[in-house]
């Protein structure tokens, strides 16, 4: 029989004890160490690091109040707090075994024991001990994370007025728990600014759940964000929480809030209200506990008027409320953000030493950037990606046509372009209000929305 992966200490005063353990414990673990003198324990952990430690109560003669112990247990616990130790307890000592345990113990058995029980018992301390690990391996990993992007603001970055207006903003209101209202075009970076709120708060060590509901279907918007016990519906093969669940704790974005329907509204504010969710299929509430954070590029102002958005809702979510700039109001980041684009594809593609000259520069500002943030990434990526030299030129910037719309429209063949331009021509004929140029186009509100999220216009 394959032995167990796992080193064992076991540290008892009595020799025999000590001697028993060891032939039988050999057997069923990789390793198996014993010391009778806990004065030792630390030089032990110096040279191993132990999964569980078997560790006698008591180490002086006559003596049988624990304190030896719990001394040790404590000082097992500085040295390695994911170690797990199974207290040694003569029989009859049941409350001094609960004073270990509170202490810190994961478990006690009596002597003289039998080796199954033994076996049993360390076989368990062994699964507490892995999962120990996985959640201190993941704080590890989400701290490490976290420091990457925490230069200050990470990848959001800028040093116009605009962007600087709301880099203050966001570390005024990101050390609070208020609720926070995002506006801003596609590309503009909602999503960055929502994460360096996170990160400014007192949540930064917990989750971040990003929650995109333009994507999520009405049917499923329930299972998604408050969770679904087994059987609650014909694929519910098993529970499952919901995001608000997941985000208990740290913080939940809501992208996209505005394209929510009436009724899908109505539901997510009771659970803002209430601060508790039942997932579907129980009629249990699970309290919990968010930062919330929503944003969207639709004009939910103007919905309320028009009565496709709660009013009740909207003041729910926007205690603060940060805008996102547009590319164009903040053309002298440019430069930075280039930079930043170009450095981080030039390592992506092993292109590191890539530069760009002053007339693609210029090429650059003089664009429109209705795709924002999000269009100069993609326009620097493929560029760096299809240059066949060291140094980006004008050339390798295929840029979109501007806003204004061509009177030569029948050269135009491709459908998606004329569709393009169909809607800026609206636009352009109602001086840019949405809802009359979607009425003239003889679509509704939402489809022409979705159409500019398409076209990144």
């Amino acid at each position: 029989m394959a032995k167990t992966e796992a080193k064992i200490l076991v540290v008892d005063d009595d020799i025999d004890v000590l001697n028993t353990a060891r032939m039988y414990l050999k057997q069923q673990f990789t390793l198996v160490q014993i010391e009778n003198n806990p004065e030792l324990i630390p030089q032990h952990f110096d040279r191993e690091s132990f999964d569980v430690v078997l560790l006698d109560m008591n180490f002086k003669k006559g003596e049988n109040d624990g304190k030896d112990g719990l001394n040790w247990l404590n000082n097992i616990l500085n040295i390695d707090p994911n170690t797990i130790v199974i207290l040694i307890t003569a029989y009859g000592e049941l409350d001094l075994a609960v004073k270990a345990v509170k202490a810190g113990a994961t478990d006690f058995i009596s002597k003289p024991w039998k080796n199954e029980k033994l076996f049993g018992t360390i076989q368990s301390a062994l699964q507490l001990r892995q999962s120990k690990l996985e959640v201190d391996r993941l704080k590890n990993t989400q701290k490490t994370l976290s420091d990457q992007l925490d230069q200050k603001f990470g990848d959001f970055i800028g040093e116009s007025l605009p962007i600087q207006q709301v880099f203050g903003l966001i570390e005024k209101v990101g050390p609070t728990d208020a609720n926070v209202l995002i506006l801003g075009e596609n590309g503009t970076g909602k999503e960055l600014a929502a994460r360096a709120l996170h990160k400014q708060s007192e949540r930064r060590n917990e989750v971040f759940i990003n929650v995109d509901l333009g994507s999520i279907s009405e049917t499923l918007f329930e299972s998604e964000l408050f969770g679904h016990v087994r059987g609650a519906f014909t694929d519910a093969k098993e529970d499952k929480p919901g995001r608000f669940e997941l985000a208990s704790g740290g913080t939940l974005f809501l992208d996209e809030i505005g394209n929510l329907s009436l009724p899908l509204q109505a539901k997510l504010l009771t659970v803002l209200q209430q601060r508790k969710v039942s997932r579907v299929g129980s009629g249990k509430e699970i309290p919990i506990d968010i930062r919330l954070v929503c944003a969207t590029n639709m004009p939910l102002y103007e919905m309320v008027k028009e009565g496709t958005f709660r009013q009740d809702l909207l003041y729910r979510i926007n205690t603060v409320e940060v805008r996102m700039p547009s590319l164009a109001e903040r053309k002298d980041d440019i430069d930075l953000l280039v930079k930043h684009f170009m450095n981080l594809y030039g390592k992506r593609y092993k292109k590191v030493n890539m530069r760009i000259d002053q007339n693609t520069l210029s090429k650059l500002k003089r664009y429109d950037w209705p795709g924002n943030i999000r269009e100069l990434q993609h326009a620097i990526e493929r560029a760096i990606i299809l240059c066949e030299s060291n140094k980006l030129t004008p050339e390798d910037f295929l840029l979109h046509p501007s806003r204004s719309v061509s009177s030569n429209e029948d050269d135009i063949l491709n459908l998606s372009e004329m569709e393009k331009r169909l809607i800026l021509k609206a636009l352009d004929k109602n001086s840019g209000n949405v809802t009359r140029a979607a009425k003239e186009l003889g679509i509704d509100r939402l489809a022409l929305y979705r159409r500019l999220q398409k076209y990144g216009l």
